[in-house]
């Protein structure tokens, strides 16, 4: 058993692929074996979490996720600490592994109740094992009600650390998204930390989308079996390699990166000039060798005094062709004017913010971004869940509802990129399974920070990297230096930029 850190790239399995898995292993091994080391796994972690506990209440329910919980009562009872289980299952319809845990509980001399006990603090611990995987994307039974419900508000609201099985009862394994009718309510959420087991393997929807904030710290099991009959889905990505600088090298061997965007006051008057100066910023910090701005709608500012070494340049003498060109970072309405110079010239483009929502208005453009593919042209999208939804056609909650088949949906569209921003970004590119990133936090939930973002890949991609792995590598960091930034103190987009650990 070990800890989920974002130290190493870790394999994802759908929820399909676990089951295959499940099954051959339990083909190969003694009856009942598989549930054993489950219910040993969490019985270990268990203890590990809380030394001290007064209470340990494990609710169980009546499947195989149920099973092991019931297992992992019996090993914390014969260990001597205070078990109390609430079982929502019922012997005679009982799975035959499920029913001999069960069974091996009551000899035990397991202490059961109905109820969830009176007192839990902040030193007891709750184990949620109601369901773990045995709620599959698009199950359609009615939503939680009666005891089900009342056990999983308990479990969410109790002071005391809380272990899910596998799975977060309601979280969907594929998607991060919880299952209708399982959302923790607004007003409630969850009181304790968090801990989540993962057995057999690592599931998608632990790290993204509202996986995160369900799952908390996440453990794997492995169950002594071996997965590699399995390909993973996708991956949780690991830092970027390292890379030192050589002596004799100058600043062409970083490549240029030209920012088009920032939209003037002139123009609308809603001046936008500072998001393509914080894109920009990202990219100087990030490694470029050399940064130009070109600024849109008849701004006139021709020198940033706080960052001299960015060269500002009118849109039409750019040499687009030579030239890693971030696009859209504060664009607004004029973006949509040099658009199609930008698809049809320019070698590495990154698309953002407003620039993807001019692609997703216009057929024609969509035609010249899709085109690019096949002109040895290649191209990161940048959107947040509502440009992607502009650009699928749909809506942000049918997005948020499968962040990796979106992000895949949109590569394979436009034969390109695509980071799927949002808690658990998604990177996908086309005939490769989509990568999650497992770094970030809420600090990054302000104005700017995704500018910085599409001038960090910028950057990165400049310097030689090719456009997945600038962008795995690019969003890892931005992420990394987020939850870095010391307590206390304001992250700002501004500071974010400068704060990119440049290469050495």
């Amino acid at each position: 058993m070990h800890r989920i850190y974002p130290d190493q790239p870790h394999p994802l399995h759908d929820t399909a692929a676990t089951r295959r898995l499940e099954q051959t292993a339990a083909a190969l091994l003694p009856a009942h074996t598989l549930m054993q080391r489950a219910g040993l796994a969490v019985a270990r972690l268990a203890r590990a979490l809380a030394p001290h506990a007064r209470t340990i209440w494990i609710a169980c329910g009546p499947g195989n996720n149920g099973g092991d919980g019931l297992e992992a009562a019996m090993h914390l009872h014969q260990q001597g600490l205070p078990v109390v289980v609430t079982w929502l299952g019922v012997p005679e319809s009982a799975p035959a592994d499920a029913l001999r845990s069960w069974q091996r509980a009551q000899d035990a001399g397991v202490q059961f109740s109905h109820e969830a006990p009176s007192g839990l603090g902040p030193n007891d611990l709750c184990i949620d094992a109601l369901l773990g995987i045995g709620l599959a994307p698009g199950d359609t039974r009615p939503a939680p009600q009666g005891r089900l419900t009342t056990l999983l508000a308990q479990l969410r609201c109790s002071p005391a650390t809380l272990l899910a099985v596998d799975l977060p009862t309601g979280l969907q394994g594929d998607t991060g998204q919880y299952a209708p009718g399982f959302a923790p309510r607004s007003d409630a959420g969850y009181r304790a930390e968090r801990h989540t087991l993962a057995l057999l393997t690592l599931k998608p929807g632990l790290f993204t989308g509202t996986g995160r904030d369900a799952a908390g710290t996440v453990w794997l099991d492995g169950l002594e079996c071996d997965t590699s009959s399995e390909p993973p889905g996708a991956w949780l990505s690991g830092p970027p390699e390292s890379r030192v600088r050589a002596h004799s090298s100058h600043k062409g061997s970083y490549g240029d990166v030209a920012v088009i965007g920032g939209e003037g006051l002139q123009a609308r008057g809603m001046g936008m000039t500072g998001a393509a100066l914080l894109a920009a910023s990202a990219a100087l910090h990030g490694g470029a060798g050399r940064v130009l701005v070109s600024l849109l709608g008849g701004s006139a500012l021709e020198l940033d005094v706080l960052q001299p070494e960015l060269m500002f340049r009118h849109v039409d003498v750019l040499p687009m062709a030579q030239l890693t060109v971030v696009c859209g970072c504060g664009g607004g309405e004029a973006v949509r004017a040099v658009l199609p110079r930008v698809l049809a010239q320019a070698p590495r483009l990154v698309l953002d913010a407003d620039a993807l929502n001019a692609v997703a208005a216009d057929a024609a453009l969509q035609q010249a971004l899709a085109a690019r593919a096949h002109q040895s042209q290649a191209t990161v999208l940048t959107p947040h869940p509502l440009e992607a939804a502009r650009l699928l056609g749909r809506d942000t909650g049918a997005v948020q509802a499968h962040r990796l088949v979106a992000a895949e949906q949109l590569s394979t569209r436009f034969g390109c990129v695509v980071v799927l921003k949002g808690s658990g970004s998604v990177i996908a590119a086309p005939g490769q399974p989509p990568t999650i990133n497992p770094t970030g936090n809420a600090r990054l939930a302000t104005a700017g920070t995704g500018d910085v973002l599409a001038g960090l890949i910028g950057a990165r991609w400049a310097a030689g990297a090719d456009p997945l792995r600038a962008a795995i590598e690019a969003v890892y960091t931005h992420g990394r230096a987020a939850e870095a930034w010391p307590t206390g103190q304001v992250l700002t987009a501004g500071a974010l930029a400068r704060g990119l650990v440049r290469p050495v």
